[in-house]
């Protein structure tokens, strides 16, 4: 009967909790960035018409 390799069984469990927590790192980072942006996205419009000072309506 063959002997279990238990160091493999170790790696393999390590690798496992690592990618892990490398995808909930990143499920993390993404749902802040769109937190984020979705605050820059509100206020970028108001700063865009009032940063047009050549551009006029109404002519």
């Amino acid at each position: 009967m063959a002997k279990p390799n238990y160091q493999f069984e170790k790696r393999q469990r390590e690798l496992e909790k690592k990618r892990k927590k490398d995808e909930k790192r990143q499920v993390a980072l993404a749902s802040k960035d769109a937190g984020a942006n979705d605050t820059d996205a509100a206020e970028q419009p108001a700063a865009a018409e009032s940063d047009a000072p050549g551009t006029t309506t109404g002519s």
